[in-house]
Formats: structure tokens, sequence, C-alpha cells
């Protein structure tokens, strides 16, 4: 089996992790590899991103063109997407051979060259006023609104931006997208969930449009987003997306003390 692990730069310690896992890999008989977030490549079996969220998104997008599953190495905060501590380093090696991880297959979306794992996020020209944003979907005209923005999420990123405007929790193993408002100034725009094989159009003048938080256009007057042809193609412990739930977000913590 060969194995890219992959390293950011930007995040204390993600090196010298990396360099650890290759070394145990190669003793363990695996062909690994170190690379850079920046200067990836295909070619490998599975990969291992050593980071943050960010960093597993950055990867998994890009490894998605090659049908290549990866697994995180959470050194950032949340850790979300990002499930296997530092200290279990030790317990991969069995993970890989002995296949104690299920792969799962995400859906993302496309938009004016852009795409996103989590979430496409639209604004307006200007940060500090509202804008007027035409939502429509498969051609058809939903509404306009006036407000900060709209999220357009994956069930992947629906624990991200859109939870935090508002949105629902989407299991990962729905084929949907949830369009969400940001601050809408009205009282009748909730978020809401089409299929994933339908097309979302939004209209605004000066659009400022965001994927993933991690690429970036401006002075957009109208983008088309749909999903990818491709899936991406994530490795996690198995049966952890409710458990996440609970242990990263405090699903169902009370605020009470008993």
């Amino acid at each position: 089996m060969k194995v890219a692990i992959v390293t950011n730069p930007n995040i204390e310690k993600s090196s010298d992790l990396s360099h650890k896992m290759s070394e145990r890999f190669r003793h363990e008989g695996l062909e690994a590899e170190v690379l850079d977030i920046d200067n990836l490549k295909s070619g490998f079996d599975f990969v291992f991103a050593i980071g943050g969220d960010g960093t597993m998104l950055k990867t998994t997008r890009f490894y998605s063109e090659f049908d290549t599953p990866v697994m995180g190495v959470n050194l950032g905060r949340l850790g979300f997407l990002s499930l296997i501590k530092p200290s279990d380093i030790d317990k991969l090696v069995e993970i890989l051979k002995e296949k104690q991880y299920e792969v799962q297959e995400r859906i993302m979306l496309k938009g004016s060259g852009l795409k996103a794992l989590n979430d496409f996020v639209i604004k307006g020209s200007t940060c500090n006023r509202t804008s007027k944003f035409s939502l429509f979907i498969n051609g058809n005209h939903v509404y306009d609104c006036i407000a900060d923005g709209l999220v357009v999420s994956t069930p992947t990123g629906s624990t991200a931006y859109g939870l935090s405007a508002g949105g629902p929790v989407l299991s990962p193993e729905l084929n949907c997208m949830v369009i969400v408002p940001i601050c809408p100034h009205t009282m009748t725009v909730r978020p809401l969930v089409i299929p994933d094989d339908e097309t979302v159009t939004i209209k605004s003048e000066g659009m400022n449009i965001s994927a993933d938080g991690q690429q970036n256009i401006s002075d957009l007057n109208e983008i088309v987003i749909e999903k990818t042809r491709t899936k991406a193609k994530m490795a996690f412990p198995k049966n952890e997306f409710y458990s996440i739930l609970k242990n990263k977000l405090y699903w169902g913590v009370s605020a009470i003390s008993e």
C-alpha cells in the first residue's frame, strides 16, 4: 500500500508528526511519502491529512479527482472532519491493515470555477451593509431577500457556517444541499433543503463568493451552483457521525446544571 501524509507548514507540530508517521509506516512495510499541502500529487492508495478541518477540506477536494480516501489527523481546534488524535498515531498501521474504518462518499458543489466540500458563502458587495439577493432553483424564481448573504451547503458543511446561521444539521448520507440565509431582514425566509441534483442560481450586484473559506471571487453578479461529477472520499472510524455531534458540538448537553 502506498500512503501519502499531507502536512501543513502553517500548523505547529504538523511537520514533526508527519515524519514520525512516515517512519512508523515504513518500519511496518508500508510505502509512505510526506507531501506539503500546497504541493499535492496523485498516485496513492490512501492519504492522511495532518492539521485542522481546513487542511482536511483542501486535501480531500484535491484527491476527489483520483478516487483516493482521506483520513484526518487533528492538530487544529474543532477537528470535526479530522478525528484521529496525535496520540493515536501508533494505531494507524493497525487501522489501515485491518481496515478498521469506513470510507464515506460525500457530495461536493461547484460554481464559477470553484469547488466546495463544505459550502459556498455568498455575500454582498460591501461587508457593512445588507444586499438584495435573488434565488432561483432550476431556473424558477424562489424569492428575493435583503440579507447579509446566503450559504449553499452540502450535508458535510451543514455543521459549519450554515449551522451558525440557523440551518439544520444534515446526515452526511443524504443526497441534498441546504440554502441558508445569513441574517435576512424578514421573518419569512428560512433555510431550504433541496435535492442535490437541482441547480441553484443566485443573483446580486457585485457579490463576493467564498468556497470552503479558502477560495474567493469578487464582483460577480450571478453564480450557478450544482453538485460536482465526482464525490469526495473521506475515511472515518466506524459509526462516528452522531458521536461527533455529541462530543464536538455538545449535542443534547443541557446548559442547566443537574
